[in-house]
């Protein structure tokens, strides 16, 4: 089974900036907590706007994607984002066509 990468822009209050990425890292580690269905992660701001994060996140397949959704509302840490989040701006999951590594 192959990987799947979520991407999820998020708009965010600079002053609360530090407190979602914490608990988005705490969310991830809840996700992970049975099994480990998000094997990498980052967290990224837009270089031109300090007020724009993503998730940029390797799942294990799609199947971990769609068991973690339906756990959602039951994470600790997803409400606290969900209260400090202002629009959501971009939310998708991909798989790969073409994959390549730099050797």
């Amino acid at each position: 089974m192959s990987t799947c990468t979520e991407f999820a822009v998020f708009e965010v209050e600079e002053a609360n900036l530090s407190r979602v990425i914490a608990l988005s890292e705490s969310l991830f580690i809840e996700i992970n907590a049975e099994q480990e269905n998000i094997i990498a992660h980052e967290i990224l701001v837009k270089t031109d706007n300090a007020e724009e994060i993503c998730w940029h996140l390797t799942w294990a397949n799609v199947e971990a994607v769609e068991a973690s959704s339906t756990k959602w509302s039951t994470y600790p840490s997803a409400a606290g984002i969900e209260s400090l989040v202002g629009k959501k701006l971009y939310y998708g999951h991909f798989v790969a066509v073409v994959a390549s590594t730099r050797k």
